[in-house]
């Protein structure tokens, strides 16, 4: 089992920057990837980005991509979300998440099996 805790929520203007990490504990050697997806009220639960650790992979939904930047300390088992640009609607909880599976960049919630507690990003415009 993998323990996520994640940090770095708060309230901005649009065009701002936060920049949100989570640290994981427990199993964490079989940890295969980490990632951020995000829930906004009355939607489903979307990938944001992921990291697979073995070869420093990068994902990213389009959305984000040129404002968003994801990367990881494996040595600290912690992985980071910089948000830049922010926009209204990237308004949500923001959820930490961690796969010992294989992963080979899908954006489905299921590749994932470990998840953190979530953490509110309010982007004001």
């Amino acid at each position: 089992q993998v323990r996520l805790v994640e940090s770095g929520g708060g309230l901005v203007q649009a065009g701002g920057s936060l920049r949100l990490s989570c640290a994981a504990s427990g199993r964490t050697s079989s940890m295969s990837a980490m990632g951020w997806f995000r829930q906004a009220p009355g939607k489903e639960r979307e990938f944001v980005a992921a990291i697979r650790w073995s070869a420093d992979f990068t994902y990213y939904t389009d959305s984000v991509k040129g404002r968003f930047t994801i990367s990881g300390d494996n040595a600290k088992n912690t992985v980071y979300l910089q948000m830049n640009s922010l926009e209204s609607e990237d308004t949500a909880v923001y959820y930490c998440a961690a796969t010992i599976k294989y992963y080979r960049g899908s954006a489905s919630p299921s590749s994932f099996d470990s998840w953190g507690q979530g953490t509110q990003v309010t982007v004001s415009s």
